[in-house]
């Protein structure tokens, strides 16, 4: 090796070393200082990926298992509100039992008002816990958790507790006891063919091989609104009883809609019908070939357990022709006025009047093609105006109409047998939908039990790729001390040799 002054090839042997080993000793510090190994993309580029998608996890499913636990506390809240109306649903049922007693002596209509407070109160609390039909919570609700990463995220990400549609809403309506009551009630057809229809020994169809009998009924729905709907019960070839042939029809009944009325029969064994929103039941047709027909064609009746004006023979509205009809209720007036435009027919007729009418629970029905009467659950008075030409609501007649109270005409029991059968129905509906909601609890709290413990595996991952070693970083910072000490000892004997050059220079 020659002797060069210009070149010190050792000092920058040493030097480089020296940068190396100080490098060393830095990103040993930063690592025992900062508690990771990665502190840079430079330290280890594909670690640092694969730790920022488990960091990322992390993040998510930490706000998942809140997401489930403010989930759960919803529901435990709506599970509190089922309780409740469970347990309204059990004083109801005392209450009807009460009625349906034929034995019973005290007043049905104090028992009555407290069924329906307990009605209003059910559909308050359905609305209070969003649990009502339409409300915030009768829908499908899904719950964000994370923790997957599937193409389908909507599946392995989230959690669904389906309490949507008409059968998960636990308001009166949609468990059908808004239109039952446990007053006396249940009117019966005075033009029955067929008694001791409760005897089932009696065959009225008897031989039938076609035919039917058919039933208009008019009704009050939940929301107010009159509809007017027919159904049919055929003839069994093998005749029917009593009883059969009501099972029919109310199978029929149900079939077609209508909610909260149902047919029976009565203890004179005639056949009747119940419901808070009944108005009137026509028997529209009988086709049977064979047999006693069970009513006469066109009977009519009112239901018994409302208030009512006898009908009045409806005159055609003329063009001009005006008229006022005046109703009064709990103090409120609802004022009619007919002209040739809006009563040119008894339909539109009956329409006019219910749209005046509406919100005062007092309701216009057409009894046939000529007559109208109104009625309703509570006490009213009608002021017939003088009509301006020959069009008239009840004939030519002027001033107050007459309203009968209601009268209980088949039975004092029918109503609360009905309300124990609506009763037991809701009973029945609001126990699914108490499983549901107990069900959606259970999978939350399954998820979060998955989710703490993702969080706790993809946190040890993550450790693995991205936390420093303490142990070793501490012998590596031993060790870098030592080798930057002894790069700067030896940097310092390789920055002298030179000098040795000056030696051959003396003499």
């Amino acid at each position: 090796m020659s002797i060069s002054i210009q070149t010190n090839v050792a000092s920058l042997l040493a030097q480089e070393n020296l940068n190396i080993n100080q490098g060393f000793e830095s990103r040993t510090i930063q690592r025992l200082t900062s508690g990771f190994r990665i502190n840079s993309s430079g330290d280890d580029a594909a670690g640092l990926a694969v730790a920022n998608q488990y960091r990322a996890d992390i993040s998510e499913l930490t706000q998942g298992v809140q997401n489930a636990n403010n989930g759960v506390s919803q529901l435990q809240i709506v599970d509190g509100g089922l309780n409740n109306i469970s347990q309204m649903l059990d004083r109801m049922k005392t209450l009807a039992a009460e009625s349906a007693s034929g034995t019973f002596t005290g007043d049905r209509s104090t028992l009555n008002t407290e069924y329906q407070q307990i009605i209003t109160e059910i559909t308050r609390q359905a609305s209070n816990i969003n649990l009502n039909a339409g409300g915030t919570y009768n829908a499908n609700l899904n719950v964000y958790i994370g923790g997957g990463r599937t193409s389908n995220l909507a599946g392995s990400t989230q959690i669904n507790v389906d309490l949507s549609g008409s059968a998960n809403a636990v308001d009166a309506a949609s468990l059908g006891l808004n239109a039952t009551s446990v007053i006396g009630g249940g009117t019966g057809f005075t033009g029955n063919l067929v008694t001791n229809l409760n005897n089932p020994n009696v065959v009225f169809n008897q031989a039938a091989v076609s035919g039917s009998t058919s039933f208009a009924i008019d009704y009050a729905d939940a929301s107010g609104s009159v509809q007017s709907k027919t159904v049919t019960v055929n003839a069994s070839v093998a005749g029917e009883t009593g009883a059969q042939f009501v099972s029919d029809l109310n199978s029929a009944i149900t079939g077609a809609g209508i909610s909260g009325i149902a047919a029976q029969i009565g203890t004179n064994g005639s056949l009747q019908f119940t419901g808070g929103g009944l108005l009137q039941v026509v028997a529209t047709d009988n086709t049977l070939t064979a047999g006693t027909e069970p009513v006469t064609t066109g009977t009519s009746l009112l239901n018994g357990g409302n208030y009512q004006t006898a009908p009045g023979a409806w005159v055609t509205f003329g063009a001009g022709e005006t008229q006022s009809i005046t109703v009064t209720s709990g103090g409120t007036n609802y004022v009619a006025n007919l002209t040739n435009a809006n009563a040119d027919t008894i339909g539109h007729t009956v329409t006019a009047l219910n749209a005046a009418l509406a919100n005062s629970g007092i309701y216009a029905v057409a009894t046939d093609a000529t007559h109208i009467a109104l009625e309703g659950s509570k006490s009213f008075t009608v002021s017939d105006g003088a009509a301006s030409g020959a069009g008239s609501v009840f004939g030519t007649a002027a001033g107050a109409v007459a309203v009968t109270a209601p009268t209980n005409s088949a039975t004092s029991t029918g109503n609360a047998l009905n309300a124990i059968t609506a009763i037991d129905s809701a009973v029945r509906a609001l126990g699914l939908v108490q499983g549901r909601v107990g069900t959606g609890e259970n999978q939350l709290q399954y998820a979060i039990q998955l989710a703490q413990s993702q969080i706790a595996s993809f946190s040890g991952a993550q450790s693995a790729i991205r936390d420093a070693d303490v142990a070793a970083e501490a012998a590596n910072l031993s060790k870098a001390q030592v080798l930057a000490q002894s790069s700067v000892a030896a940097l310092v004997q390789a920055n002298a040799m030179p000098q040795a050059v000056l030696a051959l220079l003396k003499g």
